[in-house]
């Protein structure tokens, strides 16, 4: 009796099993379930699918031409196609947008995207089957009705332009459309690019591509790529001061942000770092008015090989035309796939940046640009002092290091020591001293790295007496500290100023040894000749945990 009651328990799972999966295919291919189960479908869209897209043009000079279609309906791309150069005229790209669960019975949703003068219907094979919808700008679109296409990788859900011949979209599922948008007007205009992403966001892939927390190396290293000023541009840019083959001899024909990019492949390359420090002035602000497409540009090549960056903001960074402000764009850039990576507490390095603004709040007081904080500084202290007790817990040696854009004014002092590079320029650092050198060298901070003086490639020490070391023995007791070290990484981008005499591109790297508490820091150049292949300026800075003096 018992054995009979387990087999027919055993064959009702069994067929029970089988009708729910029978259900879920079903389901997946012509929705038949409520919408109450359906949504909570792994296979359904969290979000929304793309309905329409269409573009508008409208004219100043016209009272009557609209800018915006029904919001109710329509939702538009805050990005003027002509890149605000239009004298008079403005385009705009709108999509229309519907949940997946409020689709009625017949609704069409957008499952192809092409951009061309020809119906891909005929131009293209495989397609002759296929009704393609024009619409404006050379856009064409494909949209099914069928239930099942809502749900499928087909429909599109996302939307979105960027600008340039050499742009770039390194987002997980985005596909960047060759072909520019067909816009009317001047061809001098950069080109427009639709980029779209097909199917619902995979979680899994996005934390996988996140997933690339720096760690220490085996053999106790750790290596910092630090690129500054790179100064790329919506589009490719024009070269400035840029140096040929032979040091005396200018670059003609010279596309600034290819050469840039190029540059930084062979580094990333080369060096392996675990971790790309972006210190600022990453766009060329009034060449680069889609800031976006000159950020991906740079992160790209990042992404590509799963390197770990962190970025911040220098005083060109907010200058385009179509520029969010630093907030939004601080939390646009940590959505990026291997961006700031959240660290342990219990670390061999820690690393604070911070931003140092722009141009000065009162030019008739202190001319030139502007200051650290003091709420700043406040953090920065109450942060170190705050993580000195888990740093105790760490077995080797633990160091830190800061990033900034703007020199501080101690780059500038008299009597400072200068090695490992050249001091070509002045140092364009604030006129008001707000203590941030003083409170890193309280906090125990051995080196900071700096940008924004693109021909400065030197580290300076202010003199003093070798302080005692910090061992793993220490207890995170703060002890009186010689340093910091003070570095300018020398500017690394094609489309910012050079010259001084044949200054060649250039990156700085940082490499750490927690065994040793070493940290050695060497340039790598652009060019000419062997120069490429060799360590420039090799500099150890910290020994046994502490500043090695000059």
């Amino acid at each position: 009796m018992t054995r009979r009651i387990t087999r027919t328990l055993t064959q009702l799972a069994a067929l029970l099993t089988l009708i729910a999966l029978l259900l879920f295919l079903a389901d997946s291919r012509y929705k038949v379930l409520p919408n109450s189960i359906h949504d909570r479908l792994p296979s359904h869209h969290v979000g929304t699918v793309v309905t329409d897209i269409t573009i508008t043009y409208c004219s100043s000079a016209n009272p009557f031409s609209a800018c915006r279609l029904d919001n109710e309906k329509w939702q538009r791309v805050e990005k003027d196609l002509y890149l605000r150069s239009g004298w008079v005229q403005s385009a705009w790209l709108h999509v229309q947008r519907r949940k997946e669960e409020e689709l009625t019975v017949g609704e069409k949703v957008v499952v192809g995207v092409r951009i061309g003068r020809l119906d891909p219907g005929i131009a293209e094979k495989g397609q002759h089957d296929e009704k393609w919808e024009s619409r404006p700008g050379g856009i064409w679109v494909l949209r099914s009705s069928k239930r099942h296409d809502s749900d499928s990788e087909r429909a599109v859900t996302a939307v979105d332009v960027l600008f340039g011949a050499d742009a770039a979209d390194p987002r997980p599922g985005w596909k960047l459309a060759q072909n520019p948008l067909l816009l009317e007007g001047s061809k001098d205009l950069q080109v427009a690019r639709l980029s779209t992403r097909h199917g619902r966001p995979n979680p899994k892939a996005d934390e996988k591509s996140r997933d690339t927390q720096p760690r220490v190396r085996k053999d106790g290293t750790f290596k910092i790529l630090q690129v500054s000023d790179a100064h790329l541009s919506t589009g490719t840019g024009v070269c400035r001061d840029a140096i040929g083959p032979k040091n005396d001899e200018p670059s003609e024909h010279c596309e600034a942000d290819p050469r840039t990019l190029d540059f930084l492949d062979s580094v990333l390359d080369s060096e392996a770092p675990d971790l790309v420090v972006l210190s600022g002035d990453q766009v060329e602000g009034p060449s680069a008015p889609d800031t976006q497409s000159a950020l991906f540009k740079l992160a790209a090549p990042l992404i590509e090989r799963r390197i770990s960056y962190a970025a911040i903001f220098g005083n060109h960074d907010d200058e385009g035309a179509l520029s969010l402000s630093r907030a939004s764009k601080w939390a646009s850039c940590r959505t990026y796939p291997t961006a700031f990576p959240d660290l342990d507490q219990r670390t061999a390095l820690t690393i604070y940046m911070l931003d140092t603004h722009g141009l000065t709040p009162d030019e008739k007081k202190y001319e030139g640009y502007d200051w650290l904080k003091p709420s700043q500084i406040s953090w920065f202290t109450s942060t170190a002092q705050g993580l000195r007790k888990q740093h105790s817990k760490y077995s080797h040696f633990h160091l830190d290091m800061a990033f900034i854009h703007i020199p501080l004014p101690e780059y500038a002092e008299k009597g400072l020591v200068v090695k490992g590079g050249e001091w070509r320029e002045g140092v364009t650092a604030p006129k008001f001293n707000s203590g941030f050198y003083d409170a890193l060298a309280d906090e125990g901070v051995v080196a900071v790295g700096c940008g924004h003086d693109h021909v400065n490639d030197y580290c300076g020490l202010r003199p003093g007496t070798a302080p005692a070391a910090s061992s793993p023995n220490d207890h995170g007791e703060k002890k009186e500290r010689l340093g910091p070290w003070m570095c300018y990484a020398g500017g690394s981008g094609f489309g910012g100023y050079a010259g001084y005499g044949g200054y060649h591109r250039r990156v700085r790297v940082w490499e750490v040894d927690v065994n040793a508490g070493r940290i050695v820091t060497w340039k790598r150049v652009e060019c000419c000749g062997e120069d490429v292949h060799k360590r420039i300026g090799e500099l150890v800075v910290v020994e046994g945990g502490r500043v090695v003096g000059a």
